[in-house]
């Protein structure tokens, strides 16, 4: 499921979207560290390495930080490129602290104008794109151009709603590329709100006030990029990530994996394992993220071995946890460790209010709504491990208000839905003809997903077509408006 957080940007900028809540999930992941990894086999280009397997439910849309907006892209990217700042996640409760700043920004009386000190230890990877290939040092320039290249109208970055009306002068830069092609773009151009004081300073002056400014100089979307990168990909950049993160990209099998290897310039240092003193970050020397969509292939690939992390399918539930949130005998016996946590996500079915349909007419919408049983979803789909959803900010979270369930209408109703359906064929004119249901995923839980969905508006007498796609597919269709109806999700980053 993707993020979330990035709905707009998904649905494209001139859509219009409204969801209704579904769920939300608690889920309880397994992981295996090094239990598991004598049973794999050798591979001489790795031997003497430190090497973690994981797994991808999906493929990788893009490794482009500027257009990265869901979990899985960002599960790669994220260890490719870095921001401005981080959390600190060995404290409780979690601290932001500097990572490619040399320090917590410097802030104006009027909370308009921030000054951040850039790191002078930072590089760029190795890459093809430089001067004998060696990767130069990072400047506060780097940042400047990163969200020129956002602001860029014929980019169509999916970001760009982030800055949008934030920064002086950068929505007239994106005004002033509107009637250019790239090539004409001059990303030099001075823009008020945005630029290098130096080469390790960087200053951004807002419109207004927006204190949420540091939090989103963590997203990945902030990210720095090389211009060199950039100019010398074209638009390949996607596929060809050059960032300052602690690792780098090896290779990039579409839909098959990905492979990552240690950055050898690294700048971040911790202890040693063995107390021997400091050591350059990171630990692990390469990091390969398998593409396996089924959930049983990646069962069976985990319990050999082959992946060291990977959650408990619905299917397999029984086979790890005994007596609630106990593992089984047979579990520990593998050497395998549970880790459990609440995570922070929601899911819903969302509609295209552009849509003439669904987008016009909210009986239709509490109609579908009040047809869905969500205790089922959850007890089927996972184990009965979630809540209702009743709004976007789940439970773990502390802008969440109990309150909301008593006027919400994320319930099993299906004499209501029977009665708001009336409703919307009066308003239609008419019974409505098959409606159509986009999921964001090809494998068999996505399909029975869908059956379930279909058959929940099939009962008050409704006729849903549901529409199965490759994750990147998916979010492409939903950035240009595609989708009439379709199932999504945010997870808190």
């Amino acid at each position: 499921m993707g993020k979330r957080k990035h709905f707009r940007n998904r649905v494209g900028e001139c859509s219009r979207i409204c969801i209704l809540s579904f769920g939300y999930a608690f889920l309880i992941s397994s992981f295996t560290l090094l239990g598991l990894n004598g049973c794999r086999k050798r591979d001489p280009a790795t031997e003497g390495q430190t090497v973690i397997h994981h797994r991808l439910r999906e493929k990788v849309q893009t490794l482009d930080p500027a257009e990265v907006g869901d979990t899985i892209s960002h599960a790669v990217a994220g260890d490719l490129f870095e921001c401005l700042y981080d959390y600190d996640y060995t404290v409780r409760p979690y601290k932001m602290v500097p990572l490619l700043a040399a320090a917590m920004p410097e802030i104006s009386d009027d909370g308009t104008v921030y000054r951040i000190p850039i790191r002078q230890d930072v590089y760029f990877h190795d890459n093809p794109c430089f001067p004998d290939g060696k990767g130069r040092a990072l400047t506060a320039d780097d940042f400047v151009y990163a969200w020129k290249r956002i602001a860029n109208l014929k980019n169509r970055c999916k970001n760009w709603w982030i800055f949008d009306g934030r920064i002086v002068g950068l929505d007239a830069f994106r005004d002033y590329t509107a009637d250019l092609t790239d090539d004409d773009v001059d990303y030099d151009r001075p823009v008020e709100g945005l630029y290098a004081e130096d080469d390790h300073t960087l200053v951004i002056r807002l419109t207004r006030p927006w204190p949420q400014l540091v939090l989103w100089l963590q997203y990945i979307a902030t990210a720095p990029m090389a211009r060199e990168a950039v100019d010398y990909y074209g638009n390949r950049i996607g596929n060809n990530p050059v960032g300052t993160g602690a690792y780098r990209l090896v290779h990039w099998q579409r839909g098959s994996f990905v492979e990552a290897e240690r950055h050898p310039h690294y700048h971040q240092f911790a202890e040693a394992p063995d107390g021997s003193g400091l050591q350059r970050l990171p630990y692990i020397d390469r990091v390969f993220w398998r593409i396996i969509i089924e959930d049983q292939p990646r069962w069976l690939l985990f319990m050999r071995g082959e992946l060291d992390i990977n959650s408990i399918p619905k299917d397999n539930f029984g086979q790890v946890i005994a007596f609630g949130t106990e593992m089984t005998e047979d579990m520990r016996q593998r050497n395998i460790q549970l880790k459990t946590f609440d995570e922070p996500s929601t899911y819903w079915i969302g509609f295209n209010m552009s849509d003439d349909v669904v987008g016009g007419n909210p009986a239709l919408r509490r109609a579908i709504s009040y047809s869905i049983d969500r205790e089922r979803f959850i007890e089927l789909f996972q184990n009965g491990r979630g809540r209702i959803a009743h709004g976007y900010i789940p439970p773990v979270m502390d802008g969440y208000d109990p309150a909301i369930a008593e006027v919400s209408a994320s319930r099993l109703e299906l004499t209501l839905a029977r009665e708001q359906l009336q409703e919307a064929e009066r308003l239609n004119g008419g019974p409505f003809g098959r409606l159509r249901l986009a999921l964001g995923g090809t494998d068999t839980t996505y399909r029975q997903m869908g059956q379930f969905l279909q058959s929940g508006m099939a009962q008050i007498g409704l006729s849903v077509e549901i529409e199965m796609f490759d994750w990147p597919t998916y979010l492409e269709r939903m950035r240009n408006g595609d989708h009439q109806m379709f199932f999504s999700g945010w997870m808190a980053d």
